[in-house]
């Protein structure tokens, strides 16, 4: 079970969306964009990020492959 959970932290979207998390918070920190741009684009990776891995497990559970 740990195995599979570190492969799905090390899948190429996640990687993705870990460092948009780190840079976002950097810029928002040193006062290059606003708190609420940060929020805004945040909310945006986030909703896809999760709304794919949802998708994705729906489809497993469809596939009678879980």
């Amino acid at each position: 079970m740990k195995n599979v959970t570190i492969q799905n932290l090390l899948t190429v979207k996640s990687i993705v969306t870990l460092i948009l998390t780190v840079v976002f918070a950097y810029l928002s920190i040193t006062g290059h964009i606003s708190g609420e741009q940060f929020l805004t684009i945040f909310s945006v990776v986030i909703a896809f990020y999760f709304g794919t891995q949802y998708q994705k497990g729906k489809e497993e559970t469809e596939d009678g492959t879980d």
